[in-house]
């Protein structure tokens, strides 16, 4: 096959017309002296300052610079001139109708000619999102600190009352007694109380920790811990008729907190016991699987449900009440997200209106 040359013809000075790259570029295209004075800005320049040529010409470029940042300014100025290029430098200039615009300027110093080419990008908008950002991130942070602080305070407080209960179930003299009946509910009280100053302890412990990533995680046995909080809301489970049915053969085990799956199974098993279906008993299953590579729990009742085209991603948020239940108070769930989360897991939710819902947990790869 013969081979075929083509000749590019080469574009002359003139074909490749500088002024006009100039004129239609989008970017703040300008030239200064040493002096500190333009020489020549584009018009993308003249558009964004709204200042005349004559404005912009006549008035040293210092004085076009928002006052905070003309120190930082006449330093970067101060190092061009001395030979090194400056690049992406943020400052804020003030337009002729007194708005702030913020520009990454990029300059190197032609010695030669005794000037200083530079192209600046309006980054206004970025670091206005910037500074939404920062903000809302502190007013997280803000509101995170008070809720942890709201939560140590509380589980502080309340161990007194509970400790005061415990102190009374010593001194209580069941000799006395003879009903089977009294003797069982005093045993049944007792022990929700041992397991309830357990679980503030192990908050208060846990919460009073200065960062969460230090929040020990050990291999827990998940029918064991189930166990516990099933005595602990032994009471609550027989009075409802729960039918509770587990299967943790699959999976025994998880590297977790401690006092976080507990109140997991807490907050699930009084949610799903809460939000029966009207005159019928909550029906619960929770079972646990090792599905690729992942380990998982799985909670599931036959309750009232969740309409998911309303509720959506709110919930897990604080405060979120989606039943007119009397001792709903939007907490449980959030709880449960941030207790999942916080160590690296997920956790998802099906659900629909009056046919239950189901909470599927997965922990992070190294449970």
């Amino acid at each position: 096959m013969k081979n075929i040359s083509i000749d590019l013809p080469i574009m002359s000075d003139s074909a490749f017309n500088m002024g006009l790259f100039f004129d239609l570029s989008p970017d703040m295209l300008c030239i200064a002296g040493y002096d500190g004075y333009f020489r020549k800005v584009n018009p993308a320049f003249f558009k964004l300052m709204g200042y005349s040529k004559e404005e912009l010409y006549s008035r040293p470029i210092s004085s076009f610079v928002f006052r905070e940042d003309f120190d930082k300014t006449n330093k970067s100025r101060e190092n061009v001139i001395t030979g090194s290029p400056l690049l992406n430098f943020e400052n804020r200039y003030l337009s002729k109708k007194g708005e702030v615009y913020w520009l990454s300027w990029t300059s190197i110093l032609a010695k030669e000619e005794g000037h200083i080419y530079a192209i600046a990008k309006n980054i206004t908008a970025k670091k206005r999102l910037e500074d939404d950002r920062n903000a809302l991130l502190a007013s997280l942070t803000k509101a995170n600190k008070e809720l942890k602080d709201l939560t140590i305070t509380t589980s502080h407080d309340l161990r007194a009352p509970v400790n005061n209960l415990l102190a009374l179930f010593e001194i209580l003299d069941l000799s006395s007694l003879q009903d089977p009946e009294t003797l069982e509910l005093i045993s049944m009280l007792k022990l929700s109380t041992d397991g309830m100053k357990a679980t503030l302890d192990a908050y208060v412990d846990v919460l009073g920790q200065k960062e969460l990533v230090q929040t020990k995680v050990d291999l827990l046995d998940l029918e064991h811990v189930f166990n516990k909080v099933k005595l602990s809301l032994s009471s609550l489970i027989e009075y409802s008729k729960a039918d509770i049915k587990t299967d943790f053969s699959e999976l025994t085990s998880v590297r977790f907190n401690g006092p976080f799956l507990e109140s997991i199974f807490l907050n699930l098993l009084t949610n799903s016991i809460k939000y029966a279906k009207t005159n019928d008993y909550a029906r619960i299953s929770i079972t646990s699987r090792h599905e690729n590579g992942i380990n998982q729990l799985i909670f599931a009742d036959e309750g009232q449900g969740f309409d998911m085209e309303k509720v959506g991603d709110k919930i897990f948020g604080f405060q979120q009440k989606f039943h007119d239940h009397a001792d709903s108070k939007g907490i449980g769930l959030y709880l449960i997200h941030n207790h999942i989360t916080s160590l690296g897991g997920k956790i998802a939710v099906e659900s629909k209106l009056g046919h239950g819902v189901k909470f599927t947990i997965s922990f992070n790869a190294f449970s």
